[in-house]
């Protein structure tokens, strides 16, 4: 067990040129080391940097409502191309009722949306569900898996779209994780300003272009009759209070290829966009039957703008005028260029920390370290003399393999983190503690110095590993529910679990079986 063999030589050796070479980039300042060492440094977390945190739910409710506004759309426009008569179309709790006028054509028109509407789901069939109903109703629903599933790609896709919003605001490594079903936690160090982070990724940013419809008199507007077709919209341009506007969207904000601030004719800040093949061919196509006639701009149900269509526009680009600032367009840019939430994001807890408290953790992390080394290694030599000098050196080296590892992966170092740092080196003195101990007891015995060492590690791994995999499990089941500083506790920890257990077993190994070489003692150092 002892013997010094070549492998494990180079493993100690390899492993601390690792330590050194990833562990320098955090204690020099930028721009000392050569381009050609590592410079990847410690990500510190928002307690220790400071930032915003903020804790988002997904609206559910108001995704469900979207859906059956779209299915129900979905059933007007199927029946309308069919030129199937309909009436009393409209949502029922949780079913869409339509009730079709002619008796002859109900079931031409329950076949047309059986086959026609939904989308079909991995597990075989559609979405929807067909229910025929007395006097000549047909009900529209989801079904239960359908609901489930779009809540969780909701929730994923939201935490994709702002990734996407922060990365652009040039925040660096924020956090974004999901908790419980419709959750979603959002860290971002450095960020101090939370009213900005939600004001960039809790928008909706729902574009669509919709037609006016210019038909409808501004007296049945005051009383109420909107055409079922036509949809009442809130304006922000300035020109009129509100435009009555065509519910299907020509074009909508998926076909968006790209988007930034700039300015019109008047030098006036607006928001250049471009579409891609099936935009550009829809927008052409609208544009050259509509000729003369407004068509709104309209961004999480508001129309921003609604320009006059004075010719074809048929090369798939153009801008968006309005009320903008200079900041206020390229918000609006950003927003569009990383693409819609699929569901509004409500706040549920917001809370800032300030630079200066967290560079007080920082200073309070470090002196805990610090302390708590101190004590580990006063207690290690106290112990066990020599052998104690070993322990303390393979602690050495842990904790740069620790930062080392973490600098690579580019892992986040918190507050918790620190503790799982402490409690790292911890949990490695306590299996040279095994192994010293063990190797007294051979030697009381009446074993010789070689043959106690070589049985002290030898009987003291069982229960080394033993004791580690038990940390490792628990390490990752808190990884894996956990959030925020508990994922960062638990990722310290867990790297910390594989490299104490090489060094307390391996490097303490290859430092004795030297000291056996060069002195070739008659007697432990520690009996």
């Amino acid at each position: 067990m002892l013997t010094l063999s070549r492998w494990k030589i180079f493993l100690v050796v390899a492993s601390l040129l690792f330590g050194l070479l990833f562990t320098l980039p955090n204690l020099v300042p930028s721009g000392v080391l050569p381009p050609w060492l590592p410079h990847q440094k410690l990500n510190l977390g928002l307690d220790l940097q400071g930032g915003s945190y903020l804790l988002l739910e997904v609206d559910t409710e108001a995704l469900r409502k979207e859906r059956l506004t779209n299915l129900t759309e979905d059933v007007r426009t199927k029946l309308q191309e069919a030129q199937i008569d309909f009436s009393g179309l409209g949502v029922v709790g949780d079913t869409i009722d339509v009730r079709i006028t002619d008796p002859t054509k109900v079931d031409a028109a329950y076949t047309l949306l059986n086959s026609q509407l939904g989308e079909r789901l991995l597990t075989g069939g559609r979405d929807v569900v067909m229910q025929r109903g007395p006097d000549q109703h047909i009900r529209v629903s989801f079904v239960p898996q359908a609901a489930s599933a779009a809540a969780r790609d909701a929730v994923s896709r939201s935490i994709e779209i702002i990734r996407k919003r922060i990365d652009a605001l040039g925040t660096k490594e924020p956090s974004i994780t999901q908790q419980g079903s419709n959750r979603i936690v959002v860290e971002a160090p450095g960020e101090s300003d939370p009213e900005k982070l939600k004001a960039v990724i809790g928008k909706t940013a729902k574009l669509s272009f919709q037609m006016v419809d210019t038909e409808v008199a501004p007296e049945d507007v005051a009383a109420g009759r909107i055409p079922p077709d036509d949809i009442l919209l809130p304006s922000d341009d300035g020109f009129a209070p509100a435009y009555v506007v065509k519910r299907r969207s020509v074009v909508t904000g998926e076909m968006l290829t790209s988007a930034s601030g700039s300015h019109d004719e008047n030098n006036a800040p607006a928001v250049a966009f471009s579409f891609n093949a099936i935009g550009t061919q829809r927008f052409a196509q609208v544009t050259s039957q509509n000729i003369g006639k407004p068509f709104a701009i309209v961004l999480d149900g508001r129309v921003i703008s609604a320009p006059r269509i004075n010719s074809a526009i048929t090369g798939g680009s153009g801008i968006i005028t309005g009320h903008f600032t200079e900041d206020s367009a390229h918000e609006l840019a950003l927003l569009l260029k990383t693409g819609a939430l699929p569901a509004p994001l409500n706040v549920v807890e917001e809370r800032t920390v300030g630079a200066e408290l967290g560079a007080d953790a920082v200073r309070a992390g470090a002196i805990s370290l610090a302390i708590g080394a101190a004590a580990i290694f006063a207690f290690i030599i106290l112990a066990y003399g020599l052998f104690g000098v070993f322990a303390a050196i393979a602690l050495v080296i842990n904790v740069m393999l620790i930062i080392g590892a973490m600098s690579l992966t580019q892992a986040t170092l918190t507050l918790p983190g620190i503790a799982g740092l402490i409690l790292t080196m911890a949990v490695a003195v306590d299996a040279n503690v095994l192994i010293y101990e063990r190797m007294r007891d051979e030697a009381n015995s009446g074993r010789g110095p070689m043959a106690s060492a070589d049985t002290g590690y030898r009987r003291a791994l069982t229960s080394i590993i033993d004791a580690n995999v038990t940390t490792m499990i628990s390490a990752l089941i808190m990884f894996q529910f956990g959030a925020g500083p508990v994922k960062g506790f638990a990722w310290t920890l867990s790297i910390g679990v594989i490299t104490s257990v090489f060094t307390a077993v391996l490097v303490t190994q290859v430092l004795i079986g030297w000291w056996f070489r060069a002195v070739r003692p008659k007697s432990l150092p520690i009996t």
